[in-house]
């Protein structure tokens, strides 16, 4: 299997993270869907981060389809058996995927030339990152992301979705507004794991 995408995309490095947690061996190529669209483009003609090529030549897009893939080719999960527990999970997977499209919203809308910028859209995506960072903050404070090292899914989407939002807009995203999120998230990233696949600054 290959995995394509830079890793300072968090879902090209959520799929990495926990592939390598469910023991597969894959390989990872670090192809920008910026400076390197051709090359990414012969690959996936949609150009989109994270692309896993499978065993038998089948492009998959999208890290939660990837990983659903990792877990039928593993024969596992990293979720919870138990259905309310993986149900919970499932909901706080989303909460921190929300909290990176968010900060991508952020990082792109800011990019623009300040004539285009529309505040009132800024705003509203600024308000839905905070509110996904605050309810990942009481889930981290009460125990709900999972025990570090034992992680769960939505424990590793929660600190690759921290990990990023202090990457691309940290003046949005203060540690003291969100400590026990922050703290999980730092507790992961002391992980061999999340050291392997660290973000990439290129």
């Amino acid at each position: 299997m290959l995995l394509v995408g830079m890793l300072d995309s968090p879902y090209v490095r959520r799929a990495a993270v926990t592939g390598t947690l469910l023991g597969l061996d894959f390989e990872h190529r670090s192809v920008s869907v910026f400076r390197h669209m051709d090359a990414f483009r012969a690959i996936n003609p949609l150009v989109k981060a994270p692309s896993l090529v499978a065993d038998d030549g089948t492009v998959l897009t999208d890290s939660t389809l990837i990983i659903q893939h990792f877990e039928d080719v593993a024969g596992r999960s990293l979720r919870p058996s138990a259905s309310l527990a993986r149900t919970r999970d499932l909901a706080l997977t989303g909460i921190a995927i929300v909290a990176a499209d968010k900060a991508v919203g952020v990082e792109y809308e800011r990019k623009r030339p300040e004539p285009q910028r529309h505040r009132p859209w800024m705003e509203r995506i600024v308000v839905q990152l905070e509110t996904a960072l605050g309810l990942l903050d009481a889930a981290a404070a009460e125990g709900r992301l999972g025990a570090v090292p034992d992680l769960r899914p939505a424990g590793i989407m929660a600190a690759v979705a921290w990990g990023f939002c202090r990457y691309v807009i940290p003046e949005y995203v203060d540690e003291a507004r969100w400590p026990a999120l922050a703290a999980q998230a730092a507790a992961c990233e002391r992980l061999e794991v999340f050291q392997r696949w660290p973000i990439d600054r290129e």
